[in-house]
């Protein structure tokens, strides 16, 4: 089977790709609390494993991940690691620009931290103006996961992320440690914006139920978000720019 992960190419390997491919999948996520039982990887762990599965499928280009992201509101929780937006912002573009001497025009940030969107959605459309489509992909805004799932457990560290932990590297989850937290409401009325931290709201960093995942649950949200990941590619792909 063809290399697709950049990183375990060689040059000639990357040559021969983009002599005739344009379209790239870039992960993206973060390191920081996932509450007291989920590695602090979580986000860019899974980001990186739906590109592979996606670009083994579709044979297209994985990139390696980028690791940190905009997480300082995590910040109250040992090994929480963070870069500001405007860092994050130009660190990707000068991946992306990167990619363009060598032939890539279409980018597929596949992120895995919700903190990160603000810069990238402000870099997708920048770099439009300069003949490039990036647009970006996030698991856990997909409609179906909310048949599976209650509001509970769609939360920040509970169900949904570690039913997915306990599938693809359940040697890192500690069920034991896992817990089921309500986290505090802060009064919104009349606010566009409260810039609010994690410990504000929750002492494990747990934003819901976390109790009920199962490595079974994580395997139906991988196979979801695998799809629709590669149903976008094929989108990309066809798109004129």
């Amino acid at each position: 089977m063809r290399e697709l992960r950049l990183s375990l190419m060689s040059w000639k390997d990357a040559a021969d790709y983009f002599s005739s491919n344009d379209t790239v999948l870039l992960p993206v996520g973060s390191v920081e609390q996932h509450g007291p039982h989920n590695p602090l990887g979580t986000d860019y762990l899974v980001a990186y494993a739906l590109a592979e599965e996606a670009g083994r499928r579709t044979g297209t280009l994985v990139l390696p991940p980028v690791p940190f992201g905009v997480s300082a509101h995590h910040s109250a929780f040992p090994g929480t690691v963070w870069v500001r937006e405007d860092v994050l912002k130009e660190y990707v573009r000068d991946i992306v620009l990167s990619l363009k001497k060598h032939g890539a025009r279409k980018i597929i940030v596949v992120n895995g931290h919700g903190g990160n969107l603000s810069a990238l959605l402000s870099l997708a459309r920048e770099l439009r103006s300069e003949g490039l489509l990036v647009v970006v992909f996030q698991w856990w805004t997909l409609p179906e996961l909310g048949k599976l799932f209650s509001k509970e457990e769609l939360g920040h560290a509970a169900a949904v992320e570690t039913s997915l932990n306990l599938y693809l590297h359940g040697e890192h989850v500690n069920m034991s440690r896992a817990v089921d937290e309500k986290p505090a409401e802060l009064p919104t009325d009349g606010l566009a914006f409260y810039p609010e931290y994690t410990h504000d709201r929750t002492r494990s960093g747990v934003f819901g139920v976390s109790k009920t995942s199962t490595r079974e649950k994580g395997a139906e949200v991988f196979k979801i978000a695998v799809e629709a990941l590669v149903e976008l590619v094929g989108r990309v792909k066809a798109a004129s720019i």
